[in-house]
């Protein structure tokens, strides 16, 4: 993929020197849902990121070449309709919020569904989460349904 540029803001794909601020960002998401990661989840995800078969990340660089946002996402398979994108995780670095990178990140990860042929892209958040939803609000449908779930 190659970087897209909005209103300062490029977005693409992490590079191996972006690893530290990747663990950052997403140990300030984790954090932020209140998990803990053990090291080892970190490193299989980076790797997996690196790999980009299955799963994959974009990044949102600020204009200094700082990574301030991330974003995790997957195509997966449906039994009603061709394949959908799921994003899965969605953080902004606090001091970069306001500046438009959640919806740049969006953008970006629902023009890479369509090149996929995918037919729609969702995701989750916390009924809590009042500042994220502000803006899902402004580029999303939000569906009626709820989401349960069993943990092994």
């Amino acid at each position: 993929m190659t970087p897209e540029r909005t209103n300062m803001i490029a977005i693409g794909p992490l590079t191996p020197a972006d690893r530290a601020r990747w663990q950052e960002l997403f140990e300030g998401y984790n954090t932020f849902y209140e998990r803990t990661l053990p090291p080892e989840t970190y490193d299989e995800k980076w790797q997996a990121f690196q790999e980009s078969r299955t799963i994959h990340a974009l990044c949102a660089r600020d204009e200094n070449g700082t990574v301030v946002g991330i974003t995790h996402f997957f195509k997966h398979p449906s039994t009603s309709s061709p394949d959908v994108c799921y994003l899965q995780d969605l953080f902004t670095a606090p001091e970069a919020r306001g500046r438009g990178v959640g919806r740049a990140l969006i953008e970006a990860v629902a023009e890479w569904a369509k090149q996929q042929k995918c037919c729609r892209l969702y995701w989750h958040t916390s009924e809590w989460n009042e500042t994220a939803r502000r803006l899902y609000d402004k580029v999303a449908e939000k569906t009626p349904f709820v989401t349960y779930r069993v943990v092994f």
